[in-house]
């Protein structure tokens, strides 16, 4: 057993050499080299707001026309930047990154090698190198962007603090689950996109965690405000609806709803259109996520929401389809809890793996410069598709498999005495002959 286990732990710690490499000669083709372009921004903002006492939101980058765009309370946050020499920041940047991504991620693959028998090691490092080729992932290092920052904080609060049990299978404490929702509020306080989760609390149910997230965004908002009283009235005000900061809503990286109907005519988008397709999406979203919160399957619920902000989201960078990891690991798993060999289980993997080669093939800016015509509309909003078929395909696990992966909703059943356990005796079982 012991040679066999050795023999298992070299192929393996093999195969992750092997893939590390092969990812790495990848990324040095395919990785877009952005000069950590919005840390730069954040960076500079930063210095102009605490070193030379301007205003944070008056600061451009040089040659270009992008600032400062988070709530005050971003800026807050990001503070110690204004302290940090340039080397150092990135460092942390990066650092954050693959730190908040690799724990988000092991608790979305373990079940997935405790259902499969994988070593846990090896599942969480091939998942680490597949999302390393991720393209929203090398986007948002490239960047040195917050989305994984993000993440982490939603997947932390519904995972741990909402769900009923931990992705672990334990159940904390009652007096730690009372803080449901604050990771929630933080997110929403940086960057407002997250407050649809917000509205996820909300429509499956969950009150208390709703109106502790909407405390939470609200008290820290009225701290910056405190603190940065001329910041605050800026972002609100202004700097909030001036959508010239954020760039043109039809260039290819938009991959929301808005992206789509801004490629259709440059010009003059239609609004009405995008309410549409917005609320369609919205009310698809809201049976699907229901269906989640009736099981308790609430890594699903955070994989159907951050699928859905990302697609009725005025603007979606590429960089902000990171939302979209949970419902890719969330396919892995639905098929490994498929029978082996069934059409379901061959389905849903074929399906991820379809997705995932697109999502990191940087296949929609073949159309950067043109987007006209059938092929121009399919190949340009190639990840607004991959995106709307996650939210009709990705599968609600059901309570034996959330069993299986140690999420099994247990809490609303009622108590049941054990039944007595059966005679046993050493040795070979008792029949009627003995």
């Amino acid at each position: 057993m012991a040679q066999g286990a050795g023999w298992r732990t070299r192929y393996q710690v093999l195969f992750v050499i092997a893939l590390a490499v092969l990812v790495a000669g990848f990324l040095s083709v395919a990785a877009a080299r952005h000069g950590f372009f919005d840390l730069r921004v954040y960076y500079g903002a930063l210095h102009h707001w605490v070193r030379a006492d301007g205003e944070i939101y008056d600061w451009l980058k040089p040659d270009s026309k992008y600032g400062f765009t988070y709530p005050p309370f971003a800026a807050l946050v990001m503070l110690p930047l204004a302290y940090l020499s340039w080397p150092v920041a990135m460092v942390i940047s990066v650092i954050l990154t693959v730190l908040t991504s690799a724990v988000l991620i092991w608790w979305l693959v373990d079940p997935i090698a405790r259902r499969t028998g994988w070593t846990r090691w090896f599942a969480l490092a091939v998942a680490l190198c597949l999302a390393a080729a991720f393209e929203p992932m090398r986007e948002t290092v490239n960047f040195g962007q917050v989305n994984m920052l993000l993440l982490f904080l939603v997947g932390a609060d519904l995972l741990w603090l909402v769900a009923p049990v931990t992705p672990f299978g334990r159940r904390l404490p009652q007096r730690y689950r009372r803080f449901a929702g604050i990771g929630v509020g933080l997110a929403t306080a940086i960057k407002l996109t997250p407050g649809i989760f917000i509205v996820y609390l909300l429509v499956t149910g969950r009150w208390r965690a709703a109106l502790v997230a909407s405390g939470t965004a609200t008290a820290v908002t009225l701290l910056a405000a405190g603190i940065a009283p001329d910041a605050s009235r800026e972002f609100w005000t202004t700097a909030l609806w001036d959508t010239d900061r954020v760039g043109s809503l039809s260039f290819i990286s938009n991959q929301s709803w808005q992206g789509v109907v801004a490629r259709l005519d440059p010009d003059h988008p239609s609004t009405l259109l995008w309410l549409v397709l917005v609320a369609a999406t919205v009310g698809v979203w809201i049976w699907r996520v229901r269906a989640t919160a009736a099981v308790g399957d609430e890594a699903t619920g955070l994989a159907l929401t951050g699928v859905v902000m990302s697609l009725v989201s005025p603007v979606t960078w590429v960089h902000h389809l990171v939302w979209l990891i949970p419902a890719l690991i969330l396919l892995v798993d639905n098929a490994y809890a498929a029978p082996a060999g069934s059409r379901r289980r061959r389905w849903l993997l074929g399906f991820a793996v379809f997705a995932y080669l697109v999502l990191i093939s940087r296949l929609v800016w073949i159309w950067e410069r043109r987007f006209d015509g059938l092929l121009g509309f399919l190949g340009s909003n190639a990840y607004v598709w991959i995106g709307v078929a996650l939210l009709f395909v990705l599968p609600v696990r059901g309570p034996g498999q959330l069993a299986e992966s140690g999420g099994v909703a247990e809490f609303d059943q009622p108590k049941r005495r054990p039944s007595p356990r059966p005679l046993q005796f050493v040795g070979r079982p008792l029949t009627i002959r003995d």
